[in-house]
C-alpha cells in the first residue's frame, strides 16, 4: 500500500486551508474597513472608492444601495451587560429597515468587550452582545441568514486607555457590511 503520496498531498492541502483561514482582510481597530470611525459618518465616496480599490465595479444602483447603509454602525453596552440600551434602539431599527429592504445584503456583527475579565470571558461577552443585536434584528424581521456573528472580546479595542471612558468605548457591537 502506498499511503505516503496521499499523506503528503493531504498535509499540503491542510496547510493551505489553515493559511487561507488565517489570512486577514485588513481593517482598523474599530472594525471599519475604510479607515473611518465605526461610530460616525463615513467619508463621501468611501463606499464607492473601497469597491473600486478591490477591483469591484459598482453600478449606479449598487452605489445608491451602499449609500443607504445607516451611518451610525456602533452600539454600546453597559459594564458586564449584553442588554440593548434604549438609546440605541433607533440605530438598530435603521439597520433592520436597511437589511429588510436589501435581502441580498449580509452584515457581520462584531462583538467587543473592555479589557476587564479573562480573555475567555470577554470573548463570550462579546458574542452574547452580538447575539442580542441579532435577536433584535430578527424580531424586526431581518432574516437570520443575513447576519453573521464574530466576537473579538478585548482583542480589538477602540480606545487604548485604562479608564472608564476608554472602557465604555470598547464595550460595543459594530455593524460591518
Amino acid at each position: 500500500m502506498q499511503f505516503k503520496p496521499y499523506a503528503q498531498g493531504l498535509a499540503v492541502a491542510i496547510s493551505l486551508a489553515v493559511l487561507a483561514g488565517c489570512s486577514s482582510t485588513g481593517g482598523t481597530q474599530d472594525g471599519s474597513m475604510d479607515g473611518t470611525s465605526g461610530t460616525g459618518a463615513t467619508g463621501s465616496g468611501s463606499a464607492s472608492s473601497q469597491g473600486m480599490e478591490s477591483g469591484q465595479g459598482t453600478s449606479g444602483s449598487e452605489m445608491s444601495d451602499r449609500n443607504a447603509i445607516p451611518e451610525e454602525r456602533t452600539i454600546y453596552f453597559a459594564f458586564d451587560r449584553d442588554t440593548i440600551r434604549p438609546e440605541f434602539e433607533s440605530v438598530l431599527e435603521a439597520h433592520a429597515r436597511y437589511l429588510k429592504n436589501h435581502p441580498n445584503t449580509d452584515v457581520v456583527l462584531e462583538g467587543h468587550a473592555d479589557e476587564r475579565g479573562t480573555r475567555e470571558y470577554n470573548l463570550g461577552l462579546g458574542e452574547r452582545r452580538a447575539q442580542a443585536v441579532e435577536q433584535y434584528l430578527n424580531v424586526e424581521g431581518v432574516s437570520s441568514s443575513q447576519v453573521e456573528i464574530v466576537s473579538y472580546g478585548e482583542e480589538r479595542p477602540a480606545a487604548r486607555g485604562h479608564d472608564e471612558e476608554s472602557y465604555a468605548q470598547n464595550r460595543r457591537v459594530v455593524f460591518s457590511y
